[in-house]
């Protein structure tokens, strides 16, 4: 029933965890930006392939359930960033707390009309397969 809900909350650390570790070189720190987004397109581009020949689902839940890791991806960033900016002040500040909410709803839907189009395409390419 919810066999979609462990891959994509794993999925989710895993972009949390690429932001921060890659983030952590002070040396060709545009190079690491370039590799952190890299790495993060084939967490998506694998979550997309997992959900379509694995799962089995359709491309509306694929791109539903990839856009759900985004988000917690998203949430757990601007987290990240609301917890280190503590250590400079002792209040959150107010954009923080938009932070919590505008990241995931940014970095969503860009997220879910990708994986919907994906998801399309893997499902017509492996009928055409599947037909022959």
């Amino acid at each position: 029933m919810l066999t979609w809900l462990l891959p994509a909350l794993l999925v989710g650390v895993v972009y949390v965890l690429i932001g921060r570790l890659f983030a952590l070189p002070t040396d060709n720190v545009q190079a690491w930006r370039i590799a952190a987004w890299l790495v993060c397109g084939v967490a998506y581009a694998a979550h997309i392939w997992y959900e379509q020949f694995k799962l089995r689902t359709s491309p509306r839940l694929t791109a539903v359930h990839v856009t759900f890791a985004v988000a917690i991806g998203a949430f757990g960033l601007a987290l990240a960033g609301m917890i280190h900016s503590l250590s400079a002040a002792p209040a959150i500040r107010p954009a923080w707390l938009l932070a919590l909410v505008a990241w995931p709803a940014v970095t969503a839907i860009p997220a879910f009309l990708v994986a919907l189009a994906a998801g399309s395409v893997l499902r017509r390419l492996s009928r055409r397969t599947g037909a022959e």
